[in-house]
């Protein structure tokens, strides 16, 4: 069974940082690029980052600079690291594929407040 299991959120004040982290299983494996997404309320779900198979990672304009994924291929996870975070950052946070072709996770609530 195809899991994705994404953690690490909470509520924090604007400027500071979490560590998220998405523990894949079944079919799915790391090294083949992941995503991580976010779904703001009232918005719709939207990539922020994504690492390649090979290892080349893209973000969102909006988040450059302050968000970094990264992965563990032996441990088959995705984490993706916040600082300097905004109360706009505000969301739900999930991996998935870079295709988003698996199925969703819970997916982890970051609340930045100001």
């Amino acid at each position: 069974q195809v899991q994705l299991v994404e953690s690490g959120g909470g509520l924090v004040q604007a400027g500071g940082s979490l560590r998220l982290s998405c523990a894949a299983s079944g079919s799915i494996s790391v090294t083949n690029g992941m995503g991580w997404y976010c779904q703001a309320p009232g918005k719709q779900r939207e990539r922020v980052a994504r690492i390649t198979s090979a290892g080349i990672t893209n973000y969102a304009s909006s988040v450059k600079g302050r968000f970094t994924i990264s992965r563990d291929n032996a441990k088959n996870m995705v984490y993706l690291q916040i600082d300097s975070l905004k109360p706009e950052d505000t969301a739900v946070y999930y991996c998935n594929t870079l295709w988003a072709s698996a199925v969703w996770g819970q997916g982890t609530q970051v609340t930045v407040s100001s």
